[in-house]
């Protein structure tokens, strides 16, 4: 039970939000009392930003509870020697905070646990007969972000909710897999966010294939590709179909001057052909697994975009920046008469799938003011990848059915990956099988944000001036706001707060001798689903206002028997997130 005086209670509410708050979200957040900033990217929750938070968790920890995981909590401090073993110190590179103590040894504040869970594993689990078996935690995470952007979306320390399932075999995953998916559908809907679960990259996590759950807003910074027919993804990982360029004989080559002709565009009106006549090539270094450079040509069609994330996930590289000029002339080539005829044999040279079924491309020849008519794959030139690295964009073609793809913005909120075996071989996780056999696990790991879904709520449901929370996850499910300089408690309305406050029902009472217009403006930035006024014209009809903030709905109810109505709406409210 809790009911609670604003008298005592620090809500610092303000008219207006400080000039670095990037959304309207994060602007009401900060103005209604819910956060505030300490430095870049890091931020103090206040009582009412601490109560949605743990609320928030509460239904996290139910849902894995209920899916028969077991809750742990693993150290934030992780040797470094854990992630050189699994070669992720240099994927995640300088997001890492690192530190050492005294004795000199070099430690990671963690940003996950793959290392951890696997090494926690492998102390403690020896037979199959163990298995399935899923570990979660919900603890502090820290990243060191370049750009801490969104108020909550993206910080440098946030909470995370971690999970690690380890299983026998690949069938085995896709049941943990599932069951994962499931809690998470319900954890977002029980939350009062709307999702849409996508095909994403598993980025540095690794492992076989992933999901992310999005709420699409216009504030988020990742891009969802989408179909009608139901097909989503990660801009990351769209695919999509390519339309092929009519078949045509093979001519061979030759050049053609093409004086300070250098972009797609311009030789497309120079040629008064289409971009997919082109080849265009694009010049990166990146780092292998050894961290030595690797200088690379990307070609592909010259009416697509290479996708750099599928490019180096093609390669197995890190790092990948664009060659400079001073590295370009190194290699003999020229900054927009870039071919792959004659190129330097230390290139590494990757071509996108698009290429190889089209015919007589236009391409650089590696010497000024010259192009190359009718270059072919294959015949005229070879690569050393070919895959899937063009970039899915608003009117490309969806793979699945035809039609026309569209981008949005969303925020990611869950991630859930497949990561196979990856961890338990670089680990060297062992277990004894049924025929005293040994078995390497395949793992999964599951990850939720639970600050990005408390900002993807707030701005989920808001208007100018007001948040409006979810019953769940409200700060207190019920606004008692007395209006007026004198004290309108009585016996009566005190007996009805009692009964609502006896249900379990969490209560905020403005008990301030403040106006009426600030107590208003502050209870719409608080955001409370179900408020009741109780004001000296109401008192003395005998009656109280109530109002619902969900469905905007106003009634008046006798003041001996508010607490009816008030309850009736509370489990009206609820139902609508019963799973």
């Amino acid at each position: 039970m809790t009911k609670m005086n604003m008298t005592r209670l620090l809500i610092p509410t303000r008219k207006e939000a400080p000039s670095a708050t990037e959304s309207l979200s994060h602007s009401l957040l900060v103005r209604g009392g819910y956060i505030t900033q300490l430095i870049s990217g890091v931020y103090t929750y206040l009582l009412l930003g601490l109560r949605i938070k743990n609320k928030i968790i509460n239904i996290v920890r139910e849902e894995m509870d209920d899916a028969n995981s077991n809750e742990i909590l693993m150290p934030t401090l992780q040797p470094v020697e854990y992630w050189n073993q699994s070669d992720r110190k240099r994927a995640f590179g300088e997001i890492l905070f690192s530190l050492k103590d005294r004795k000199n040894r070099e430690l990671i504040l963690g940003p996950t646990h793959e290392e951890v869970v696997s090494k926690l594993f492998a102390d403690n689990v020896d037979t199959y007969k163990q298995l399935p078996l899923t570990l979660y935690q919900i603890q502090t995470k820290f990243r060191d972000e370049a750009r801490p952007r969104g108020g909550l979306i993206r910080v440098r320390e946030f909470t995370m909710k971690d999970a690690y399932s380890f299983d026998i075999n690949d069938d085995g995953l896709e049941h943990s897999y599932q069951t994962m998916v499931e809690a998470y559908e319900k954890i977002f809907y029980r939350c009062g966010v709307p999702v849409v679960k996508i095909d994403a990259d598993s980025g540095a996590i690794g492992g076989k294939g992933s999901q992310e759950f999005i709420y699409l807003h216009t504030s988020g910074e990742d891009t969802v590709i989408m179909c009608e027919c139901g097909y989503a993804a990660n801009e990351e990982k769209a695919k999509v179909k390519i339309e092929a360029n009519k078949k045509e004989k093979l001519i061979d080559f030759t050049k053609i001057e093409t004086k300070d002709i250098t972009t797609i565009n311009q030789l497309s009106d120079f040629f008064d052909l289409p971009k997919s006549k082109f080849l265009k090539a694009v010049l990166y270094n990146a780092k292998n697994s050894a961290m030595e450079d690797i200088p690379i040509i990307a070609l592909i069609r010259g009416d697509l975009e290479i996708n750099e994330v599928k490019l180096a996930n093609t390669m197995q590289l890190s790092e990948l920046r664009y060659m400079n000029d001073d590295e370009i002339h190194s290699y003999d080539m020229i900054p927009g008469f870039i071919g792959p005829i004659g190129i330097d044999q230390n290139i590494k040279i990757v071509a996108d799938e698009s290429v190889v079924p089209s015919y007589n491309l236009i391409s650089g020849s590696n010497e000024k003011n010259y192009h190359y008519l009718n270059t072919n794959y294959d015949k005229d030139w070879s690569a050393n990848f070919i895959g899937d690295i063009h970039l899915a964009a608003d009117g490309s073609s969806c793979q699945q059915c035809g039609k026309k793809l569209s981008s949005q913005k969303g925020i990611e909120i869950g991630h859930v990956f497949k990561l196979g075996q990856l961890y338990s071989e670089k680990f060297n996780i062992k277990v004894s099988g049924a025929n005293k056999d040994t078995i390497t696990p395949t793992m999964g790991c599951y990850g939720i944000g639970i600050d990005r879904i408390l900002a993807s709520v707030a701005e989920n449901i808001l208007d100018k001036d007001s948040l409006n929370w979810p019953i769940t996850i409200a700060p207190f499910h019920v606004h008692v706001i007395f209006l007026g300089e004198e004290d309108l408690r009585n016996e009566t309305i005190n007996l009805a707060i009692n009964t609502i406050e006896d249900q379990g029902v969490e209560i905020l009472i403005d008990d301030r001798k403040e106006t009426p217009g600030k107590k208003f403006a502050d209870a719409d930035l608080i955001g409370i689903p179900i408020r009741v006024l109780i004001s000296k014209r109401n008192t003395a009809n005998e009656e109280v206002e109530i109002i619902n903030k969900i469905t905007h709905k106003t009634t008046f109810a006798p003041m001996k028997s508010f607490n009816i109505d008030v309850l009736e709406i509370y489990t009206e409210l609820l139902n609508t997130y019963a799973v």
